[in-house]
């Protein structure tokens, strides 16, 4: 009795909890990465304590302007390879869960498909 009821489950409401948790996933792999975050800081200077010119004068000033300068590509290099890295790892987990979802209503008759062809004699 309950065999009918667990497919049941499997082709409604197991389906729609699968893909509902696989975006809930994606979300916090992209929170995780802080990719939007890290778009929006794309070129602020990275941990950049001060470099201020105030009563300095002109060396003042330049030096202050490199400053911000290193720090600033610093930034931009820091945060892009951080940005590429989620990206990367956000559409692998997005080919995988397009994979599942696709396998999903497969699932329950693969051990007899697998049985099946262990009878007829097909290996790996």
């Amino acid at each position: 009795m309950a065999i009918p009821y667990f497919f049941i489950w499997w082709y409604t409401r197991g389906w729609a909890f699968f893909v509902h948790q696989s975006i809930e996933r994606g979300t916090h792999i992209s929170e995780y990465f802080s990719i939007l975050d890290l778009f929006k800081t794309l070129f602020r200077p990275f941990r950049q304590i001060s470099a201020n010119e105030r009563g300095k004068g002109l060396q003042g000033a330049v030096t202050a302007f490199l400053d911000q300068f290193v720090s600033r590509l610093v930034g931009f290099l820091a945060r892009s390879v951080i940005i590429i890295a989620g990206i990367i790892v956000l559409f692998l987990y997005l080919i995988v869960s397009i994979i599942a979802t696709i396998l999903w209503p497969f699932m329950p008759i693969a051990p007899i498909i697998g049985l099946v062809l262990a009878f007829m004699g097909v290996s790996l």
